[in-house]
C-alpha cells in the first residue's frame, strides 16, 4: 500500500512540473493597439511603444473596449547598459503618455509601476523591451503573442 501511495505522489509531482513548465512558455495576451497587455491589472492596461519612442498606456474594460484613464499613475524604470532611467507619465486625452522618450537600444529591462490611485500600493510589471518584429504574429517582440 505504501509503494502505491508513493508512486501516486511521484506521478502527481511530475504532472505538476510539466504543467508549470508549459505555463512558463505561454505568451501573454496582446493588446488591441498591438502593444503588450499588462498582466493582472484592473482595468486592463496596454503598454505600447510609439514610433518616436514615447510610451502610451491605454486602459480597457473586460471586453477590451478603451476606457478613459482615471486616477491611475504610471512610472517606467528602464534598466539599460548605461544605467537606470525613470520616466514619468501624464494624462493626455483618455490615455497616459510618457513625458520623455524611452532610451535608444533594444533588449533592456522595463519595469512599469502602476498605481490604481495615487495613494495605492504600486503594482510592478516587468518585461524585456525587444522591438524587432516577430515572424509569427507580426507584432513587436515585447508584445509577441505566439510561440515562435
Amino acid at each position: 500500500m505504501k509503494t502505491k501511495y508513493i508512486w501516486m505522489v511521484v506521478i502527481g509531482l511530475l504532472g505538476a512540473v510539466v504543467v508549470t513548465a508549459a505555463a512558463a512558455d505561454k505568451k501573454h495576451l496582446g493588446g488591441p493597439k498591438g502593444g503588450r497587455l499588462l498582466e493582472k491589472t484592473e482595468p486592463r492596461a496596454e503598454f505600447f511603444l510609439e514610433q518616436d519612442r514615447t510610451a502610451t498606456i491605454t486602459f480597457y474594460d473586460a471586453a477590451l473596449k478603451p476606457i478613459p484613464a482615471g486616477e491611475q499613475t504610471v512610472t517606467i524604470a528602464a534598466d539599460t547598459r548605461d544605467g537606470k532611467q525613470t520616466i514619468e507619465f501624464e494624462k493626455k486625452g483618455e490615455v497616459l503618455v510618457s513625458k520623455a522618450k524611452l532610451p535608444e537600444g533594444d533588449g533592456y529591462g522595463i519595469v512599469v509601476q502602476l498605481r490604481a490611485r495615487p495613494d495605492a500600493k504600486p503594482q510592478n510589471l516587468r518585461f524585456k523591451l525587444e522591438t524587432h518584429v516577430c515572424g509569427g504574429c507580426h507584432r513587436a517582440e515585447y508584445a509577441c503573442t505566439c510561440d515562435e
